[in-house]
């Protein structure tokens, strides 16, 4: 059990097989066809990659970047060099996977347009404006907080002088995600569109 449990793609195996346990024993009870698996499915890998961008984002604004300052010297290498690439590896991805899984549940129910032009009413506007808040978000992750991290963690070649105009661009491009993903949630999960 401990070789399963200390081996993460085996874990994500088992979850994912699991997971398709369920989905096939219930299908059916959330609507009936292919059309409603597919939506469920989407739905499902939506809150997956979107569970792990704000859990990152809030791992990176409650955690690691306030705990940083009192790090001892001869360990941030440790965080700066292994941690951290690993954290904005899966940040980034998890960002742009959750905005494409979203966009394509908002057009596989026909409400992508109206949500993003405003053009509906209620839930349609409200996760219009969810959406509209989660895509500067993932703009901030991929061209305000990526770039300035790469050069902040040594990936690409950078002055000091360059790696210290990155640090307060990356944090308060990170701060405003951390604001934007409390309104951004509530829209989400508020927005009744069934």
């Amino acid at each position: 059990m401990a070789k399963f449990f200390g081996n993460l793609h085996a874990v994500l195996a088992g979850g994912l097989i699991a997971a398709i346990a369920v989905i096939v024993s219930f299908t059916g009870w959330t609507g009936e066809g292919a059309k409603a698996i597919t939506d469920d499915v989407f739905r499902w890998l939506h809150a997956f990659f979107g569970i792990l961008w704000i859990g990152l984002l809030y791992y990176l604004n409650f955690v690691q970047v306030p705990t940083m300052p009192s790090v001892p010297a001869e360990l941030k290498k440790g965080v700066t060099g292994y941690i951290a690439p690993k954290v904005f590896f899966f940040f980034r991805w998890a960002a742009l996977l959750t905005v494409v899984t979203g966009l394509v549940v908002a057009a596989h129910n026909g409400y992508l347009v109206p949500a993003l032009t405003f053009a509906g009413t209620g839930g349609v506007v409200l996760i219009g404006i969810g959406m509209w808040l989660a895509l500067i978000m993932a703009f901030n992750v991929w061209f305000i907080i990526w770039p300035a991290q790469q050069k902040i963690l040594g990936l690409v070649e950078a002055t000091d002088e360059a790696k210290a105009a990155a640090a307060p661009r990356a944090l308060a491009a990170s701060r405003t995600n951390l604001l934007l993903s409390l309104p951004m949630l509530y829209c989400m999960v508020s927005a009744n569109l069934g």
